[in-house]
C-alpha cells in the first residue's frame, strides 16, 4: 500500500510540514481502517501469531518516532530558553509539565522518554546534527527492530559502564547487546547460546548484567558497603489487624531465600496458593491516603562499634541469618535428595587473581568477589574443571570448608559472634578464617572463629581486628570504640565458665 501525499494547490506546493502532519494522519486513518477489519477471536492461530507480531513491529517503529518526537519537543521546552521556550510560551512550568499537557501522557513517562533521549536520540543543538551518544541503539529504534524495554536496558548497562572501560569495549557491549536484543547475527554475538534468537528484555537484563559483571568486575565492589547494606526489611502501620511487610534484599539474600522457598514448596504434597494481597502504598480499602512505610532513623550508638544501619537493615540482616539457619537445620526438607544450598558460580582465574564478581543461578545480579571471599571463607568451594567444549571433566571435593565436627568445637568455644555487644547466636554465624585462606591460613579450629554475617561482611572494613592467642579469639576494636587499642579476650560460651561453689559449702 502506498501513502499518496493531500492534493496541492495548483499555485504552489504544500509546506513540509503540513505534508508530514497529513501523511501521519492518512498512515493512521489506513491503520485504523485495518484494524476495524480484523476479528481477533476469530483468526486461526497462525494469522493471530502474524497479527501481533506485525503490530508489535508496528509499534516499535511507533515508539521510537515517539521517542525522537518527545526529545525534540523537550528541547525546544527548557526552561533555559526563557521567553522563548516552547513550556513558557503554553503556561507550563517545565519541559516535563508541557509534554504531559500535550501528549496526554503521565509525567512518569514523559521522564522516562526523556531520559532514553538523552543517549538514544540524534540532537540539533545549534542547527546541525549531532549523533546520539549510543547510535547503534539509536539506529535500532529508528528501524523498529528495538523495542523502548529493551533500548532503556541497553542504555542503563552502558551508561553505568561508562568512564570505566575502554570505548571500543563500550561499542562492543552495545553492538552485542542490540544484537541479542533483536535477533541479529553479528561477529559479537555468532556461536554463543541463543544467537539469532530476540531476546525478550527479562533476559536481556540479565545478559546486560552479565556484560556489566566482566567488564566492570570492581563495579560492584566499591559499592558494596551501599549495595550489600541497604537491603531492608520494614513493617508498616497496623491496618485491618495486620501489619504489611516491605523488603528490598540483596542478589545474595534473594538466592538464599529462593532456595529455601523452594525447598520448602518441594516438600508440600499440595502447591499453596497465593491470593492478592491490599496494595501497600496505604490507600487500598479505606479510600485514604496514608503513609503506610516509616523506617526510623539510625539509632545505634557509633562509639560502640560504628554501626550505622538503620531498623531496617537490622532486620534485613536477621532475615538473613534467619533463612542461613534454616537452611543449615537438619530438620530443613531436602530439595532433590540434598540439603538445600545456594550455589554461587565465579571464574576460577578471577578467583585466583582476585577479581571478577560471582553468580547465582536464578538471580540475575551478580554479588560482589568480596563476598564471594567471605562465602569461600565460611562454607568452602568445589573446583569444576571443564573442557575446550564445555563439558565437565573434574568435580573436586569442597575445600577450605570448615566441617560441622569444626563447626561445632568453635560453636562450643565462642557461643557466638565474637564482636563485644553482638548478641548473635552460633546457629545464625558464619565461621570466619582469622588469617584469610587466601594468605594460606589453615582451616582448623585454631584458626576459625564466628561472625555474624554484618560483622563478617565488615570485618576488613569497620577497623575490629581478631587474632588468635593459645587457640583463643582475641579483639582489638575501632580507635573510636576503644581508643587505648588493647587486645581483649572475646567472648566465650557461658559453660566455659565453672560455677563457684555455693556459700553454704564454703
Amino acid at each position: 500500500m502506498t501513502l499518496t501525499a493531500p492534493p496541492a494547490a495548483s499555485d504552489s506546493l504544500p509546506e513540509p510540514d503540513s505534508f508530514r502532519v497529513a501523511a501521519i494522519a492518512q498512515a493512521g486513518a489506513i491503520l485504523a481502517a485495518a484494524l476495524d477489519g480484523v476479528r481477533f477471536g476469530q483468526l486461526d492461530d497462525t494469522e493471530a501469531v502474524a497479527v501481533l507480531a506485525a503490530l508489535e513491529g508496528l509499534g516499535r517503529k511507533v515508539d521510537g518516532a515517539r521517542l525522537r518526537a518527545t526529545t525534540d519537543i523537550g528541547a525546544r521546552a527548557e526552561t533555559d530558553l526563557g521567553s522563548g521556550s516552547l513550556a513558557y510560551k503554553n503556561g507550563c512550568r517545565n519541559r516535563v509539565d508541557f509534554i504531559t499537557q500535550l501528549a496526554g501522557i503521565s509525567a512518569r513517562e514523559a521522564k522516562r522518554r526523556l531520559k532514553l533521549g538523552e543517549t538514544a536520540v540524534e540532537r540539533t543543538p545549534l542547527g546541525l546534527p549531532v549523533s546520539a551518544r549510543y547510535s547503534i541503539i539509536a539506529e535500532g529504534l529508528r528501524s523498529g527492530d528495538l523495542g523502548l524495554e529493551s533500548a532503556e536496558i541497553i542504555a542503563a548497562t552502558l551508561t553505568a559502564l561508562h568512564g570505566k572501560v575502554l570505548q571500543d569495549d563500550l561499542d562492543h557491549v552495545e553492538r552485542a547487546l542490540v544484537a541479542t536484543a533483536t535477533g541479529a547475527i553479528t561477529p559479537e554475538t555468532a556461536g554463543l547460546p541463543g544467537a539469532g534468537i530476540r531476546f525478550a528484555p527479562d533476559l536481556l537484563r540479565a545478559q546486560a548484567l552479565e556484560w556489566q559483571g566482566r567488564l566492570d568486575p570492581d563495579g560492584t565492589a566499591p559499592n558494596d558497603d551501599v549495595i550489600e547494606g541497604k537491603s531492608t526489611l520494614t513493617f508498616g502501620l497496623l491496618r485491618n489487624g495486620l501489619y504489611p511487610l516491605r523488603a528490598d534484599v540483596t542478589p545474595e539474600l534473594r538466592g538464599i531465600m529462593d532456595t529455601l522457598f523452594d525447598t520448602y514448596l518441594s516438600a508440600r504434597s499440595t502447591t499453596p496458593r497465593f491470593v492478592p494481597t491490599e496494595l501497600l502504598d496505604g490507600r487500598a480499602g479505606t479510600g485514604t491516603d496514608i503513609e503506610s512505610f516509616s523506617d526510623e532513623p539510625f539509632s545505634g550508638d557509633t562509639r560502640f562499634d560504628g554501626d550505622r544501619r538503620t531498623g531496617g537493615e537490622k532486620r534485613a540482616d536477621i532475615l538473613r541469618s534467619i533463612f542461613e539457619s534454616a537452611a543449615r537445620d537438619p530438620q530443613t526438607p531436602s530439595l532433590g535428595g540434598a540439603a538445600p544450598t545456594v550455589t554461587v558460580h565465579i571464574n576460577a582465574v578471577d578467583l585466583d587473581q582476585g577479581r571478577g564478581v560471582g553468580w547465582i543461578d536464578g538471580v540475575e545480579a551478580p554479588i560482589s568477589f568480596r563476598r564471594v571471599q567471605e562465602l569461600i571463607c565460611a562454607g568452602g568451594y568445589q573446583q569444576v574443571l571443564l573442557g575446550e567444549n564445555g563439558d565437565v571433566l573434574y568435580l573436586g571435593n569442597t575445600l577450605r570448608c570448615f566441617n560441622p565436627k569444626q563447626r561445632a568445637a568453635i560453636a562450643a568455644r565462642d557461643e557466638g559472634c565474637i564482636i563485644p555487644g553482638c548478641t548473635i547466636p552460633a546457629r545464625w554465624c558464619e565461621v570466619h578464617h582469622v588469617i584469610p585462606w587466601q594468605q594460606n591460613g589453615p582451616t582448623n579450629i585454631d584458626n576459625g572463629t564466628l561472625l555474624c554475617w554484618y560483622h563478617h561482611h565488615t570485618i576488613d572494613t569497620a577497623g575490629w581486628k581478631i587474632r588468635m592467642v593459645n587457640g583463643r579469639p582475641q579483639v582489638r576494636g575501632p580507635l573510636l570504640w576503644d581508643p587505648t587499642q588493647t587486645w581483649r579476650p572475646a567472648r566465650t560460651h557461658r559453660a566455659n565458665t565453672p560455677s563457684t561453689d555455693p556459700p553454704w559449702r564454703t
